[in-house]
């Protein structure tokens, strides 16, 4: 979902981070107020307090967005639920959630969180807003509070809108969740829903383009592309977790992993190994012990002309935390740290000795073969767990999940 990340500071223990898409919507915000919002209702005001005005606006909205997700997560923080951080991007914000909820009121109370702070929000703002014209504050400082005001009501009412993955679309999936006791059945309907809503966000966009409002059409057409991506991925998700949950790292393990020694030269680990596996890091091992690891990034430091006389012992890094399991780790953990560092391999470690490998590879085909016979058991053994929806299309594809991120 992200690109380059920039991590701003920790709030509550949180990472606060800025994904470089977001620069483009904090451009675009600051533009429109200084161009557009704040010179139409404030029409004495000189160029120069108009761009001031347009960027406070949009450092408030940056504020708001982050109180947004902050509840999110100190909701989940409350419920021991893993949060690895907060990221701004184009298209808002996300609270990073590594599991799943385990429950639908733990569900709720964390969607809900984040409409009612940014409602609260909003009446604080009105309310100081009301007190600074009764006392006469400088316009663009009550022109501000007024937008932001506006602002956090608008981002609470478009995230109650019931269509996954907004928060509305959560508290759908609670609900649905609650009731039949089935998780992957409420993220099916809600998911689905939210497609619904993006198809009308995209259909809404292409309408306001034919009426000549190319910048607000387009706009339309990427957040409800984006939200469909989403909705998509979020059902996706749901079936990997379910058919991951309670299977050891272990089951996945390779026995017998590719490993070199330290004793071997730059040159045959390259000729050997490199060239021959495709892998960009290799665990470094002797007599059965993990020393450390050796990677393609220490290889291209290196110049070529030493390639034939350096020992790989000379060159053992410390292999990272995030390369390394314990072999009772639970298989979707092991999947959340491959999709966190990017890694197709991780290392099954028992304190210095390497016990295998888990790669993303096994993993997937296990995953394939696990939720296609788990839907056609779903629709043979309990039909009311997943009733049919015309009006929504086939269930035909359904099994066939893709793992994106």
């Amino acid at each position: 979902m992200f690109g380059k990340r920039v991590t701003l500071f920790k709030l509550f223990g949180f990472a606060v981070r800025v994904d470089m898409s977001w620069l483009v919507l904090a451009v675009l915000v600051t533009w429109s107020l200084a161009r557009g919002l704040f010179p139409y209702y404030y029409k004495n005001l000189s160029d120069a307090t108009c761009w001031w005005m347009g960027v406070a606006g949009a450092l408030g909205l940056f504020a708001s967005i982050i109180l947004h997700e902050l509840s999110h997560s100190l909701v989940a923080k409350k419920y021991g639920l893993p949060i690895s951080g907060i990221t701004l991007f184009i298209f808002g914000g996300v609270a990073e959630m590594e599991e799943q909820p385990e429950s639908a009121k733990i569900e709720f109370l964390m969607a809900v969180a984040g409409p009612v702070s940014s409602m609260v929000l909003a009446v604080i703002l009105y309310g100081v807003n009301v007190l600074g014209m009764a006392n006469e504050w400088p316009v663009p400082i009550t022109g501000v509070l007024s937008y932001l005001a506006s602002l956090n009501v608008l981002l609470a009412v478009f995230n109650l809108v019931p269509a996954f993955p907004l928060d509305g679309g959560r508290i759908l999936r609670a609900a649905l969740w609650g009731w039949k006791d089935n998780l992957r059945w409420a993220t099916r309907i809600a998911s689905r829903t939210g497609s619904l809503f993006s198809l009308a966000l995209i259909i809404g966009g292409f309408y306001k383009i034919v009426q000549g409002n190319f910048i607000g059409g387009f706009w339309w057409i990427m957040i409800g592309m984006f939200l469909k991506r989403a909705a998509d991925m979020s059902y996706q998700q749901v079936l990997v977790s379910r058919a991951l949950q309670g299977e050891p790292v272990s089951r996945f393990m390779r026995l017998n992993p590719v490993t070199v020694t330290s004793r071997i030269t730059v040159a045959e680990l390259i000729e050997d190994y490199i060239y021959t596996y495709h892998f960009k890091m290799f665990p470094v091992v002797d007599d059965g012990k993990l020393l450390g690891c050796i990677t393609t990034r220490q290889v291209k430091e290196l110049p070529r002309e030493a390639w034939g006389s350096t020992i790989i012992g000379s060159l053992i890094e410390q292999c990272s935390p995030d390369n390394s399991i314990h072999s009772d780790m639970d298989a979707t953990k092991a999947l959340a740290r491959m999709s966190q560092t990017r890694a197709s391999r991780l290392m099954v470690v028992h304190g210095d000795h390497l016990a295998g490998i888990i790669t993303l590879k096994d993993m997937l085909q296990f995953l394939s073969l696990k939720i296609e016979f788990e839907e056609e058991k779903d629709h043979t053994d309990h039909p009311h767990l997943n009733p049919p929806l015309p009006w929504m299309g086939g269930d035909k594809e359904e099994g066939e999940g893709k793992l994106t991120q």
